[in-house]
């Protein structure tokens, strides 16, 4: 079995429009949340999302008139996939262009698109919906575009698993090259849903914070939690064969070691309470990295800050470390980031990439007020340096979709 290593990283994202501003936000504990700037939320009773700042396409290498074919979610794909490849440092011309492939998930694909065009098709007709409506919301057309871009050939699908897409694509294809059917790949996700359609649907399910206070509003694993807060972006991860990245001289970022895949079968919204299927996801992550619980440093927790995913998710993790669990440091991004949906689990397994490379654990911020049964160690107290060796990161999608991806510091 081949080893798989990330040489290239690229995220547009609330807290920064690239790795770095990320990265940089993430460690000063710097959160994305404001009231929504891109319509009116007041008939929502929602009114804080996590929205990216000062995105232009045409920034990120991404033309004016490809631009307009583009909804959002693709738009943002494209820019931090152009970002992760200036950042990887090559072309990949000296592989079989079928042997590079393009995994990029999106839960929910073009919903900017799908909201104007269903209204320019109550309002003036059908002969007025745009001719490049189908390509523009299809989830497909982020890995599709990203592959005409780059002129990759390889396996090239989209992962649609709600929450879970990202880590999903990142999983597929590190199987993808650690068995010998590609070579280096473009993967991660993308997602673009602050749209006042999607948000009427979120809102009126309970899922979103109604929190009026943007310091108080993605909580994880505080007591008082009421919901995730929605956020938008993309984040890209060049994945590339061990021995192919060091003749070449590639830095690297961290190795990835294992994937663990799992469904509840148990609700479509609702992760199961017994946490058995999240567990499960993690141990067969471990398994394939061949690493135990006492490995585990550190786990970047899929904290959504709803009161149902940090009960069940505490849990889970209890299940699957054991004695161990309260020993492992853990935190969740989203209370900075917002939940980014598709794209979640790749800016997070991205972001944990870096945790590896730099020796520190990005904290929970906005953490308050205890909850008896999220008693695990959240990180709560500001930015920890620590050597860490193994890290876990953790996805858990509606339908009952679970993906957990395992790390590993790569010395030298």
């Amino acid at each position: 079995m081949r080893r798989v290593v990330i040489t290239g990283l690229g995220a547009i994202t609330p807290v920064g429009l690239s790795m770095g501003d990320t990265w940089n936000s993430i460690q000063a504990g710097r959160h994305g949340f404001a009231k929504i700037a891109s319509f009116d939320p007041a008939a929502l009773g929602v009114t804080i999302a996590a929205e990216v700042k000062g995105f232009d396409p045409q920034n990120f290498g991404v033309g004016k008139k490809e631009a307009r074919r583009m909804d959002r979610f693709c738009q943002l794909a494209m820019a931090a996939s152009n970002l992760a490849m200036e950042d990887v440092g090559t072309r990949f011309e000296d592989l079989d262009p079928f042997r590079v492939g393009v995994i990029v998930g999106s839960g929910i694909g073009g919903f900017y698109t799908i909201h104007q065009e269903h209204s320019k098709y109550m309002e003036k007709g059908p002969s007025k919906v745009s001719v490049f409506f189908i390509p523009m919301i299809i989830s497909n057309m982020a890995s599709g575009m990203i592959s005409i871009q780059h002129k990759f050939k390889g396996a090239n699908f989209c992962t649609v698993t709600a929450c879970s897409s990202g880590s999903h694509a990142i999983g597929e294809a590190f199987r993808a090259i650690k068995h010998g059917y590609m070579d280096a790949a473009i993967t991660g996700g993308s997602e673009a849903a602050v749209a006042e359609f999607a948000m009427a649907g979120f809102a009126n399910m309970g899922a979103l914070s109604a929190s009026t206070d943007p310091d108080r509003a993605s909580i994880p694993f505080d007591k008082e939690r009421n919901g995730f807060v929605l956020g938008e972006g993309a984040g890209i991860l060049i994945l590339e064969e061990y021995e192919h990245a060091v003749k070449r001289g590639a830095k690297i970022y961290a190795e990835i070691v294992g994937y663990g895949a799992t469904g509840d079968a148990y609700h479509i919204t609702s992760p199961d309470p017994d946490g058995i299927g999240a567990a499960k996801a993690m141990q067969f992550a471990m398994e394939e990295a061949g690493v135990k619980p006492e490995d585990i440093d550190y786990i970047n927790a899929h904290g959504t800050s709803t009161p149902l995913n940090d009960e069940f998710e505490t849990k889970a993790i209890k299940m699957a470390l054991g004695e161990c669990a309260s020993r492992t440091a853990i935190s969740s991004t989203k209370s900075m980031t917002g939940h980014l949906l598709g794209a979640a689990g790749a800016v997070e397994a991205a972001l944990t990439a870096l945790s590896l490379k730099d020796g520190v654990i990005p904290p929970t911020i906005g953490f308050k007020v205890p909850d008896p049964v999220c008693d695990l160690d959240y990180v709560t107290d500001g930015l920890r340096r620590q050597n860490i060796q193994c890290a876990l990161t953790n996805s858990l999608g509606f339908g009952g979709h679970n993906a957990t991806i395992c790390l590993k510091k790569v010395e030298g």
